[in-house]
């Protein structure tokens, strides 16, 4: 009798499940509106194409452009997400106008409880215009002229210390070695040389524990009571406190000038500059804020350095003959005393493979693969009948651009030479002042590997000093090439909410013998 009655009640669910999954299927059949962009089909309601689009939203993307074009709506996890791809789609979703389109909405559950509170989308968006001008203190001419050899002195102490270069040769994880170079350089760069001591190992797990908060599930539920959540929220009041520390220390020994604002004991660094600026209400910006910038700082672009440095040595490592051309670059460039000598921002300027070679890998492998924002008001589609309405999330996809032939021949293809002769031409008619200084907008060309609009990464010119400051200063001394000697290089993990190589990627390197010994 159980066993009859559990069957029948196995039934029941079955015919449930087969009556939703046929109601769900029956609706994407009907007619729809012409203001509605296609709907990608899905078979379960809610769950919609979440399994396809968590797997590989590269392909995702590709396969649902090939069959209802560069605008079309699929379902993920309950919410209708609008995708608009191309140029002309990055132009619509990035440059949107805040009251049509709205990040804060979408990334604030997100990042608020990585980052903390009243900073970058926890707050209103003049305000974080505010925050970003205030955090241009790092990013002059003067500053990143001061970071390069701070930034190879870095690295050196690395390839010299860490247990993984210890002997003339060896096999490395070279994602895990990436995110750590990455952390120590812009920690030392950015952050002043305080805070590079506090980069313990104690520090590094504190920062592993806040970055375990950007997981796909907190997308939908960050509060969550999970145990990496919970962790995220301890982690994030530790490192806070490590920040308040400093402030607090730095005010109890220090004394204001009479331009009120550099702290006399102290190298001038970011904290000191955050300590002396003021919102445009007189409000000086309160310790906690500085803080939590401090924090959004150290992670915000880590992630994205940390992909692209290990993407590029990847690269390198399954095609050696461009490392040993960025390495006789280097020679012919620079003087005869190329390899040995201290590096400097000027010396950048003479590597265009170097260039071509970020340039290519940040085309190739973007680590941000769909850019969200939330639709305020309904807003027409240029050139179409769409009316994307406020029950949508806009989705722009910008690695789309940078991976189609219509823009770039051959686009899978790692090939740093496709930018010898590649000549972008400036619009002024594409710049911008929204309230941190003047900027390109970015959204009309195909080629954005740091975002657009308002929300463009502000830290594009610092990312790019310290790719090539690393990638010279790793060429200079070693040779890479793959464990298996092919030129195929590991796929790209998805699991996170930022693409990366799989975690386990490894290649093999070689001490180079110095020019004296050669």
């Amino acid at each position: 009798m159980e066993l009859h009655t559990i069957n029948r009640g196995a039934l029941y669910i079955l015919v449930a499940l087969l009556t939703v999954i046929f109601v769900n299927v029956a609706r994407q059949y009907l007619p729809r509106r012409k203001s509605e962009p296609p709907l990608v089909f899905h078979w379960l309601p809610i769950i919609g194409n979440a399994i396809e689009y968590g797997t590989d939203p590269f392909n995702f993307y590709k396969r649902c452009r090939a069959k209802h074009g560069n605008i079309f709506t699929f379902v993920l996890l309950g919410k209708k997400m609008t995708v608009c791809l191309g140029p002309e789609g990055n132009e619509f979703v990035l440059n949107g106008r805040v009251s049509d389109v709205n990040a804060e909405d979408i990334y604030g559950p997100l990042t608020t409880p990585v980052f903390g509170s009243d900073v970058i989308y926890d707050c209103p968006n003049a305000k974080l215009m505010e925050q970003k001008k205030f955090v241009k203190f790092g990013l002059t001419q003067q500053a990143l002229e001061s970071y390069v050899p701070l930034i190879e002195g870095e690295v050196l102490n690395y390839l010299t210390s860490s247990k993984c270069f210890q002997n003339t040769s060896g096999k490395v994880n070279i994602s895990a070695v990436m995110a750590e170079i990455t952390l120590f350089t812009a920690g030392r760069a950015l952050q002043g040389a305080e805070v590079r001591k506090k980069l313990t190992a104690q520090f590094a797990e504190l920062y592993h524990d806040l970055d375990m908060g950007f997981q796909p599930i907190n997308f939908l539920i960050p509060w969550a009571p999970l145990p990496q959540n919970r962790r995220r929220d301890a982690a994030h009041l530790k490192m806070r406190s490590v920040y308040m520390d400093l402030i607090n220390d730095r005010r109890r020994r220090s004394t204001h000038n009479k331009f009120g604002g550099i702290y006399v004991d102290e190298e001038p660094d970011m904290i000191s500059n955050l300590m002396s600026c003021v919102y445009r209400s007189g409000q000086p910006v309160p310790d906690k804020e500085i803080a939590n910038m401090m924090i959004t700082m150290l992670m915000g672009g880590q992630h994205s350095s940390s992909s692209a440095s290990a993407w590029i040595m990847l690269r390198l490592a399954s095609q050696p003959s461009i490392a040993e051309e960025l390495y006789d670059e280097q020679r012919q460039n620079l003087g005869s005393d190329a390899t040995t000598r201290p590096l400097s921002l000027s010396d950048l300027d003479k590597l265009p493979l170097l260039a071509n070679v970020i340039k290519e890998t940040l085309r190739v492998h973007s680590s941000i693969h769909s850019i969200m924002r939330k639709v305020m008001r309904p807003i027409v589609v240029p050139g179409t009948d769409y009316v994307i309405t406020p029950d949508k999330v806009l989705v722009s996809s910008p690695i789309v651009s940078h991976m189609s032939p219509e823009h770039f021949a051959d686009p899978e293809r790692w090939d740093p030479h496709r930018w010898d002769h590649h000549v972008e031409v400036a619009d002024a008619d594409d710049v911008v002042d929204y309230g941190y200084g003047v900027t390109s907008k970015g959204t009309k060309s195909p080629y954005l590997p740091f975002g657009a609009g308002r929300h463009r990464c502000i830290g594009e010119k610092f990312a790019y000093l310290n790719l090539a400051t690393i990638v010279v200063t790793i060429v200079r001394n070693m040779k890479l090439r793959t464990p298996d000697g092919s030129d195929k290089v590991p796929p790209t993990d998805y699991s996170s909410l930022f693409s990366r190589p799989v975690q386990s990627s490894e290649i093999l390197w070689e001490r180079r013998r110095s020019e004296s010994s050669t």
